[in-house]
């Protein structure tokens, strides 16, 4: 899923093995994902995908941005999953690192490199469900 915040920008549903940055987007009020080398493309995961950091994740302060040092989570595994759905204009992106912190993806520092490890199971299931159904010979459609 992508923040409603990146509802006006082009977006992508997430892929196993996606190589991700944490990137500010042009026309929206938050951070997400972008795929290296495609950078006004928001690359939406849904919950439960789980991704591995390149390096620890840093986050900016809870409060007093740009007066405190960011904050070093200390993790690099993370699954991302949705908070605050019963408020619309609050962000929802998040990820849970395996201690139990929280961190709303808008709050990531820029930059930051990850790989999509896994999807979540029922989407691994129809994606490998299509696969199979494509890669199978199509019988000409008949008109009666």
């Amino acid at each position: 899923m992508c923040d409603y915040s990146l509802h006006l920008v082009a977006n992508r549903p997430a892929k196993i093995e996606d190589k991700l940055v944490t990137t500010k987007f042009h026309n929206s009020i938050t951070r997400g994902f972008a795929a290296v080398g495609q950078p006004n493309v928001a690359v939406c995961l849904l919950p439960g995908t789980e991704i591995a950091f390149d390096e620890n994740v840093e986050c900016e302060p809870s409060f007093g941005i740009g007066i405190l040092s960011n904050k070093k989570i200390g993790q690099r595994l993370a699954r991302f999953r949705q908070v605050n759905m019963d408020n619309p204009v609050a962000h929802h992106d998040a990820l849970e690192f395996p201690d139990g912190q929280v961190v709303l993806v808008t709050r990531l520092c820029d930059g930051q490199r990850a790989t999509v490890l896994q999807l979540p199971a029922g989407t691994r299931a129809a994606t490998a469900e299509v696969a199979v159904v494509e890669s199978q010979p199509h019988e000409p459609l008949h008109s009666i």
